[in-house]
């Protein structure tokens, strides 16, 4: 009898990146969850990054996402990356660009793995990287009138 980490489904897919994605329409929740199911995975993980009504202590107005053209691209190096180093059956990421309101979503990244642990690990990794290293910049306008730009990167 084979041990449980023999078993296929305890490995990482051969192609784990299902979806990865910059849009300038709103994304779906739906679409980035299916998109990681796999019939081998024991645990998904979904994080969705949503516009607040304020940032350092100031109330927002409103804000909007630009992103350099190779933003893609650096979101499928960093889907690669976190795939290698994680059991990953699947994943999924989506940014949008655009003018946002309040309450709208900005990101939706999901992982499903064999196991809870590792797809919150994983998910975690991918949000946190693109965050840092994806060329996406937030224009904010602040109810005093006042603007900021912050890079992701």
């Amino acid at each position: 009898m084979a041990t449980t980490n023999d078993h296929p489904g305890e490995q990482a897919a051969q192609d784990p990146i299902r979806l990865i994605g910059i849009r300038d329409s709103a994304l779906s929740l739906d679409e980035v969850f299916r998109a990681v199911g796999d019939d081998a995975a024991g645990g998904t993980a979904l994080f969705v990054g949503t516009v607040r009504n304020h940032d350092g202590g100031a109330d927002v107005d409103e804000l909007g996402y630009s992103c350099h053209p190779s933003a893609e691209a650096e979101m499928r190096r960093i889907a690669e990356k976190v795939s290698a180093e994680f059991p990953v059956r699947a994943l999924a990421a989506v940014h949008r660009v655009g003018d946002l309101r309040v309450g709208d979503l900005a990101v939706v990244v999901a992982v499903s793995c064999p196991h809870r642990g590792e797809a919150f690990e994983a998910c975690r990794k991918l949000i946190d990287d693109l965050k840092h290293e994806v060329p996406i910049w937030k224009h904010q306008k602040f109810s005093d009138g006042t603007e900021e730009w912050v890079g992701s990167c």
